[in-house]
């Protein structure tokens, strides 16, 4: 958090921009206990935590009201609104305060990077109102300098900044003049076409499909989908779970942008008509991503799905993704097992494998030998044997087991569970020795170990196999940016009356109304929902007497199992989630 660098006793020059006197964390020892001291005064910290952040920031060489932030003690936001009072500064909400494209305009996005700082709108005078991270004489001069105007500085904290740019400077809102130099080129080309794989890095399909990755990097898009339709390409963005348009393309840039992807995949170009996979290495915006490339024929031409996968992201704990204490404990004990198989169950990306991601980071240890099947390989351990499938090479999820059983594992962690090759190894590892962990599409925990009836294992082998089956599903949050109390309509009433009747005292429920933080959806990141199915005497001898599933399941309920429902709606109790998003996502009917 950059707050200047002028001492507190220097007088700044005169400045027509009217930039506010800054003072920085770098200034007199003072200045951090003042601000320390103005968090006490407001009661947004105890006397008991600012004597905690002082004994703390010798050793940690910040500023106390950044190691009150680390402690938790404190929002940044909270923080910065405080240093803007100290400084005379106005403090500015990005939260609701919207930049205007017109001043948006009057600063290249790079300067505003390099500067944390976001023109707003204009104020008095026509001068600028810039929100700024570092609200300094040198900022404003700058600032001044770049767009030609002149500024008032109001502060506003880095990270809430960072996200208003990349708002405000999105990566597609030039794709509309590219369009129409990619159809005057095309327009005005004599003779053959010439091949994507050779046109130059700042060619129109080039740049398109440059735009489309970065903004989907900048919009926390887990799946980009690019959709060929009758009169246009439709191009999608899977954000927190849920799919969002993002542009319109023009249908006859459909197949040159397909195969600007294949190429950069490795993929065959000229085959048209079968599926193919690959893979995109590509920096954006200082991140190392792996993009997981699939195309497919469709009756209007080639649909991609880019799937993106930040190999430098945070690696997880339990406790992160929402597991609550009660289920972290009986699943923690049951991970310490020296033998038997975990299962995680759910569709394609309800955090599968996040979960045993962060399953691995509790059981690593260096005494034993941990080896994983992947495909893709989404994190790298260091001190973890990952493989990555290659089936072209030969190397499937059954081979590679069979390969990694010859090579004195303890713990084994199977991608997913396909066939039944790949099931029956993995049962057999169980049963000789092993930890093995697995992934299996499945609707819900009971489901699982149908599924495994179903692909051929034998119930007696299910039974003395599986130790557990963890279900799960994700939910969008709650913005708690801009959640405001809302009604429920009829139909969420009905449904909360039927099934959440232990919450029949709670009266008031949230939804967020839209703000720039969550790009108007209401929703920001998510949280996991779990059931836990433990494979007692008493569930092992009805699998082995092939019981209906919903015997199964009123087994687990009996033996102390909360449902993925059961779960949803603890968290709407919470005002972690909504009654909808819990209807959408985890209730089956």
């Amino acid at each position: 958090m950059a707050l200047g660098r002028r001492k507190a006793t220097e007088r700044p020059a005169p400045d027509e921009s009217n930039a506010p006197e800054s003072r920085a964390a770098t200034q007199p020892a003072g200045a951090g206990s003042a601000i320390g001291t103005l968090l006490l005064q407001r009661g947004l910290i105890s006397s008991e935590q600012l004597a905690t952040a002082t004994e703390r920031q010798p050793t940690t060489g910040k500023a106390i009201p950044d190691v009150l932030v680390e402690m938790g003690a404190v929002s940044e936001r909270d923080v910065v609104a405080a240093v803007g009072e100290q400084l005379g500064v106005p403090f500015v909400d990005l939260r609701r305060d919207s930049p205007d494209a017109e001043v948006v305009a009057l600063l290249k996005e790079a300067t505003a990077r390099d500067l944390v700082a976001i023109p707003l709108h204009r104020g008095e005078n026509d001068t600028v109102i810039v929100a700024a991270a570092d609200p300094s004489p040198e900022t404003a001069t700058k600032l001044k300098a770049a767009m030609k105007t002149a500024v008032t500085l109001h502060i506003a904290p880095s990270s809430d900044i960072e996200r208003a740019i990349n708002n405000a400077y999105s990566a597609l809102d030039s794709v509309g003049r590219l369009v129409d130099a990619f159809a005057a080129a095309e327009s005005s080309r004599r003779g053959p076409a010439a091949t994507v794989d050779a046109m130059p890095d700042d060619a129109p399909v080039v740049r398109i499909v440059n735009m489309l990755i970065s903004q989907a990097v900048r919009d926390r898009t887990s799946d980009i989908h690019i959709e060929p339709q009758d009169e246009n390409v439709r191009v999608r963005y899977r954000i927190d779970g849920a799919l969002t348009d993002a542009v319109l393309l023009p249908e006859a840039l459909g197949p040159a942008i397909i195969s600007r992807i294949k190429i950069m995949a490795g993929l065959n170009i000229v085959e048209r008509r079968r599926p193919q996979d690959g893979q995109i290495n590509q920096e954006i915006d200082g991140r190392t991503l792996d993009i997981r490339v699939n195309t497919m024929p469709t009756i209007w031409g080639e649909k991609a799905v880019m799937r993106i996968l930040d190999r430098k992201r945070t690696l997880h704990t339990l406790a992160d993704l929402g597991m609550p204490p009660e289920i972290h404990a009986k699943y923690s004990k049951m991970t310490r097992a020296p033998v038997g198989m975990l299962v995680c169950a759910g569709p394609t990306g309800s955090g599968k494998t996040t979960t045993l991601y962060a399953t691995l980071n509790e059981i690593n240890n260096p005494t034993a030998n941990i080896t994983t099947l992947e495909d893709p390989v989404e994190f790298v351990f260091p001190s973890i044997n990952q493989v990555q499938i290659n089936e072209q090479a030969g190397m499937t999820f059954a081979g590679g087991l069979r390969a990694i059983l010859r090579q004195d594992p303890d713990i084994i962690l199977v991608g997913e569970i396909r066939d039944i090759e790949t099931a029956r190894l993995g049962v057999q590892a169980a049963l000789t020795g092993h930890f093995v962990l697995s992934t299996i599409h499945a609707n819900d925990s009971a489901s699982a170990l149908h599924r495994f009836v179903d692909m051929g294992i034998e119930r007696f082998l299910i039974a003395s196999s599986l130790s557990m089956v963890v279900s799960q599903r994700l939910l969008r949050r709650t913005c708690t940016h801009c959640r405001v109390p809302k009604p429920l309509t009829v139909d969420e009433e009905a449904f909360f009356a039927e099934y959440a009747r232990e919450y029949e005292n709670k009266t008031t429920f949230y939804l967020g109304e839209g703000c720039n933080f969550c790009s108007n959806t209401g929703y920001l990141d998510r949280v996991g929902v779990y059931e836990l199915l433990l494979m007692t005497d008493d569930m092992r001898r009805l699998v082995v007497e092939n019981a209906p599933h919903e015997e199964l399941k009123k087994m687990a309920v009996f033996q102390g199992m909360s449902t993925l429902l059961d779960e949803g709606l603890k968290l709407v109790n919470q005002d972690v989630t909504t009654i909808a998003e819990v209807m959408r996502t985890v209730y089956t009917g």
